[in-house]
């Protein structure tokens, strides 16, 4: 029998994500977290799902290289190594591959290159991503190793979408241009959507809205994203849980000439001390919710500024379709935060969008929708899996088990 199975790494500057999953059947087969590498007190988490087994590991990893041999050993002690013949190729999350790399991408000299190239656009994601691929390498040097990138989704936009307003001549020199993120999570979600309306991806319109404490949202024509509201990095776009999303580039200038600000201050303003925490200083939806129950002013004023954003861009990628199919909620907030779901729908019954509130109240694992029978456009209630998307990715890219 072919080897079936394909480990996914999802490598963080000081953490490391991991799924086995057996692609016969698209089950899991070990699940675990690596978090505070480098650090005195770093957490390792490994759980077997057939035995529904877990372990925790605590105590200084120091590097990937350590903590990718640390999950290896967790996963032989289940019989599932590194070593194992039914290994068929290991898949990375990469945040970053510009306009290069449009597909998932078997990794050789040539493509690690071109993600170091392209650092300076991901400087907080690539490098993580490089050494995470690079541990992999040194493991199992035969083995096929495969980058799936968030941006590849998004590389079907039109130059009308993924340009900015500028000089092109400066935008190619220094490679500004509009490339979105969280790519996995909406290819997958845009392609379930469909399935749950029964039909083809090729004959649906979505509106996808990853809400998490990173959110964005992509207008998927036909299967193919022809917007996103991220841009040359992840600040762009929706409110977020400590980023700015949308603003006026020239608040930047403000903040340096009068505020006196730094460009490091300015960035560490607009990526981590903004967004929900800046507004109100907390970056959990469920607290704020709480928080608003208590009456509490500035709660209440940063959710109502996330669900304005959140509403101009449903009617914006509408716009942009022409027509639309359904609208998907997807990620920790989409996903569980029916409030959040409430209040961005409401007022949009002129656009054929209407909730159901008890389908709404409904807590489910399963892809549903929440929106009447009769309703003109579907709203659902999607779960996303970026981690079975890199692996069917992976797998089917390097052809292991095919007839």
């Amino acid at each position: 029998m072919s080897p079936s199975r394909v480990l996914v790494l999802n490598s963080g500057s000081s953490s490391v994500k991991y799924q086995l999953l057996d692609m016969r059947d698209s089950s899991r087969l070990a699940v675990g977290l690596v978090e505070r590498i480098g650090e005195q007190t770093s957490r390792l988490k490994h759980t077997c799902v057939d035995s529904g087994d877990t372990r925790e590991q605590n105590g200084p990893i120091a590097d990937h290289e350590a903590a990718l041999k640390a999950v290896a050993e967790e996963l032989a002690k289940d019989g599932l190594g590194l070593d194992s013949p039914e290994l068929a190729a290991i898949g990375h999350r990469v945040v970053h591959g510009g306009m290069f790399f449009t597909e998932p991408t078997v990794i050789n000299d040539e493509v690690l290159a071109e993600i170091e190239r392209l650092i300076p656009v991901a400087p907080l994601h690539n490098p993580a991503n490089l050494t995470g691929i690079r541990t992999a390498q040194a493991l199992r040097p035969d083995l096929p190793q495969v980058a799936v990138f968030d941006t590849a989704f998004h590389t079907t936009m039109p130059e009308s979408a993924a340009r900015y307003a500028i000089d092109p001549k400066i935008a190619d020199r220094y490679r500004i241009r509009r490339y979105g993120f969280h790519g996995t999570s909406h290819a997958y979600v845009s392609r379930e959507t469909a399935r749950l309306l029964g039909k083809a991806p090729e004959e649906v319109n979505v509106i996808v809205l990853h809400l998490g404490n990173g959110a964005s949202a992509s207008a998927v024509e036909g299967g193919r994203c022809v917007d996103t509201s991220m841009g040359l990095t992840p600040l762009e776009g929706l409110v977020m849980g400590t980023r700015s999303g949308d603003l006026d580039p020239a608040v930047i200038f403000h903040l340096a000439r009068v505020g006196g600000m730094s460009m490091d201050e300015i960035d560490t303003l607009l990526n981590k001390r903004s967004g929900l925490f800046g507004l109100c200083g907390d970056n959990d939806m469920r607290e704020i919710r709480r928080r608003i129950d208590e009456g509490e002013e500035d709660a209440k004023l940063a959710f109502d500024i996330y669900i304005h954003r959140l509403k101009k861009y449903i009617g914006a990628y509408y716009a942009v379709l022409g027509r639309v199919d359904a609208v998907a909620f997807t990620a920790g907030v989409g996903e569980n935060a029916a409030p959040v779901r409430e209040a961005a729908i409401a007022g949009l019954e002129g656009l054929g969008l209407v909730l159901d509130p008890d389908l709404n109240a409904v807590r489910a694992d399963e892809p549903r929708l929440i929106s009447p029978a009769a309703a003109r456009v579907a709203v659902a209630v999607v779960p996303t899996d970026e981690e079975l998307e890199i692996a069917t990715q992976t797998y089917a890219l390097v052809g292991v088990g095919r007839n």
